[in-house]
């Protein structure tokens, strides 16, 4: 009796395992505000929460979110911008968190460039068109009081590792840098003319979004929900767990620069959201901006934002939880 319950017990297991749901994910940077993707993905924390899943780098929000079009992966980081513009071409995309909500940006430019009329004629180095990178330099561009693409031309360059390599190879006369990029800069001469800290007001911007299909959503809702919990968790990792989070940042971006880790930790550990919820001023401003691109298309907040599934696992304490007993 006791081997069939055993036996039993065995084939649970068994059925357990291969009923974890597989799933394809995508974190659109290697760079820190990234990092609780892959802390979820190099922890383990996917199967923790029942997905086996197949992480996946693509570079840029906007590629992400063109994958999750195409049906090539189920979830990705979106930016608001990206997911915006996608809506009001006629995607069917939905974010159900945001991560961070803030651009911390700086825009990085060569020693020689003293003032916003240096810069005009010149060209500055983005991730790709529609990335938080983008928005990031055409925001402090206007800054500046230039007008973005007439006084200086953007270009794609790349993650923030290829941007300084376009800049050191004097491609690009600047770039926008995140928080600790500007380490990998050493031995260039350089100077940060403007940082988004440095605007009359704060900019909220939806930067690091969980996004997928709504049809994926309604018909996965639960996979869904695991995995927002393991991303949940992985920001949690993050916040708390700073020396083996550098370690991760390295091992993922390929950067040992201890000043370059030293300064995305710091740079982005206070903006993580412990309660992923969307900062709606942020996504009414990239959607107002896309809806100037296709004149007579309407779109408001809730087509594009559902954020029942945070408000359920916060009603449930698992966040509370979380960052109470770890």
């Amino acid at each position: 009796m006791l081997g069939l319950v055993l036996l039993s017990f065995l084939l649970l297991v068994g059925m357990e395992v291969h009923s974890q749901e597989r799933v394809s994910i995508s974190y659109s940077s290697v760079e820190a505000p990234n990092a609780n993707w892959y802390i979820a993905q190099d922890r383990k924390l996917y199967q923790k929460y029942g997905v086996e899943a197949e992480s996946i780098y693509i570079p840029s929000s906007t590629t992400v979110i063109n994958a999750i079009i195409g049906g090539s992966i189920k979830l990705g980081n979106g930016s608001g911008g990206a997911i915006a513009n996608a809506a009001v071409a006629g995607a069917n995309v939905v974010a159900v968190a945001s991560f961070i909500n803030t651009l911390p940006y700086e825009l990085v430019v060569q020693e020689s460039i003293k003032s916003a009329a240096d810069l005009k004629g010149k060209a500055i180095g983005i991730a790709r068109l529609g990335s938080s990178s983008d928005v990031a330099a055409r925001v402090l561009l206007r800054g500046l009081g230039l007008d973005p693409d007439k006084d200086v031309a953007i270009v794609q360059s790349g993650s923030g590792a290829e941007r300084v390599a376009a800049f050191r190879g004097g491609r690009v006369a600047g770039f926008p840098s995140p928080p600790g990029v500007i380490h990998l800069a050493k031995g260039i001469p350089h100077r940060v003319i403007i940082t988004t800290a440095d605007l009359p007001k704060s900019l909220p911007f939806p930067y690091a979004a969980l996004t997928t299909s709504k049809s994926y959503l309604v018909s996965h809702r639960d996979t869904v929900k695991r995995v927002l919990m393991a991303l949940i968790e992985g920001t949690h990792f993050f916040k708390t767990r700073k020396e083996e989070s550098k370690r991760l940042l390295a091992k993922y971006s390929k950067q040992n620069n201890e000043a370059f880790l030293e300064g995305s930790y710091l740079g982005n550990e206070p903006i993580y959201e412990k309660v992923p919820l969307m900062n709606r001023e942020g996504m009414d401003i990239q959607i107002k901006e896309a809806l100037a691109r296709r004149p007579g298309f309407t779109l408001k907040y809730e087509d594009v934002v559902d954020e029942s599934l945070v408000v359920q696992l916060e009603k449930e304490g698992f966040i509370q939880k979380l960052y109470n007993t770890k």
